[in-house]
């Protein structure tokens, strides 16, 4: 189902536009962040000044410092393990989608112990992103149209899992689907990538009804992976095209424009990124680039500022 693009309503509260100025400084802490040779991450969270990034390969969390540049395994690898996407929950609990496998695994963020093996779903699977509200963690499946939720209880345990049958707007296609995934401040709204078409949408985590996200001028977003949503403003991780694009979207998030695609001369297939003040950090995967002498980094850019206009 389509939906035209509100576009030059009067009074409507618009898109966001870039603001005036000169560029950002570059900010002290290190630009590019190596990562163990042969590492393969995928997602990354940000906590303070420590990121965690997990191991597609075999499931490895590492810790590192923003600040330094320094970090350690916080958990080994295990044959036949994945992680993905992944986020800090309550009760200081790291929270890892397993891609393939199937499962979300759950360690202490201090200590790198697993606390949680959870299935969520049976092949074909693909476990791809985890956002975590006050009260839930949801997952996107890239082979299903469908999310998983599972509550997050006292401690931050995580409970039973729910499959949520998405509905409306959105279409599975062939090839890989639904990619990353964020939330409105109040965890009432979810937005969701789809690779395959590069489309955007919000879903009711109540009852699944998905609404596509019209973007002005036919826009969207090809090779659409990670997401980011600060307010009104998402950045989307376009991987194999190697930048972030930019969007304001509508105070009801259902319409939106690019204002601007961020590239970024240290970028090779950046996958997830998050935020520290006003910096962005984005991991590269790789994927399909030649990589001789297997390294990966965390890369350093800035924010664009942006400042809320409206249409006339």
């Amino acid at each position: 189902m389509l939906r035209a693009v509100p576009t030059l309503i009067v009074a409507l509260v618009a898109f966001v536009a870039l603001a005036a100025g000169a560029p950002a400084a570059r900010d002290a802490n290190p630009q590019v962040i190596q990562l163990p040779t042969g590492f393969a991450p995928e997602g990354i969270e940000i906590r303070g000044s420590r990121f965690f990034t997990g191991s597609v390969a075999n499931g490895a969390i590492y810790s590192g410092s923003l600040t330094s540049g320094q970090g350690a395994i916080l958990a080994p690898g295990v044959a036949g393990r994945a992680a993905t996407g992944i986020e800090v929950s309550k009760g200081n609990r790291l929270i890892v989608a397993g891609a393939g496998t199937g499962k979300a695994y759950v360690y202490n963020a201090k200590t790198g112990v697993l606390l949680q093996e959870i299935t969520l779903a049976s092949a074909p699977t693909f476990i791809n992103d985890v956002v975590v509200t006050k009260n839930a963690a949801y997952f996107t499946d890239s082979m299903k149209p469908v999310l998983y939720k599972v509550p997050i209880g006292a401690g931050g345990v995580l409970g039973a899992v729910q499959t949520i049958n998405l509905t409306g707007d959105y279409q599975h296609q062939a090839g890989f689907n639904l990619n990353g995934i964020d939330a409105s401040k109040n965890g009432k709204t979810l937005v969701v990538v789809q690779s395959a078409t590069g489309s955007l949408f919000t879903v009711n985590p109540q009852t699944g009804a998905t609404n596509k996200i019209e973007l002005a001028g036919g826009e969207s977003v090809p090779s659409g992976d990670g997401l980011l949503l600060k307010g009104r403003t998402l950045f989307v991780v376009q991987n194999q095209l190697d930048r972030v694009a930019v969007i304001g979207l509508a105070k009801d998030l259902g319409s939106g424009q690019v204002v601007t695609r961020i590239s970024d001369p240290d970028f090779v297939v950046p996958t997830t990124m998050d935020d520290h003040g006003n910096r962005l950090y984005a991991v590269n995967a790789k994927f399909g680039r030649p990589n001789p002498n297997n390294t990966f980094e965390v890369v350093q850019f800035a924010a664009p500022k942006v400042k809320k206009t409206k249409t006339k």
